[in-house]
């Protein structure tokens, strides 16, 4: 039989980690869209793709990294009392 709570915490533990990698890959694609905007000027519309990269992996990163540490933490307790 498995457990519900840990079946539960697997499936946000698996949300979390497509959180952090969408997260910090719109922040890795800010930071390549800013330096091209350095080489090679920046426009409108290259900016407006770079501002929404940050909001929108702002909007999803921060939740992600707590549902992190929360599930971490969870997964440590359970360790320390031998569940």
């Amino acid at each position: 039989m498995t457990d519900p709570v840990r079946e539960k915490r697997a499936r946000i533990a698996k949300l979390v980690g497509l959180g952090l990698a969408a997260g910090y890959g719109l922040f890795a694609l800010a930071m390549v869209l800013f330096v091209v905007g350095l080489v090679v000027g920046y426009t409108d519309p290259l900016v407006q793709v770079i501002v929404l990269s940050l909001v929108i992996g702002s909007i999803v990163l921060a939740p992600a990294i707590v549902f992190n540490y929360a599930v971490r933490a969870a997964d440590r307790d359970d360790a320390e009392r031998g569940l």
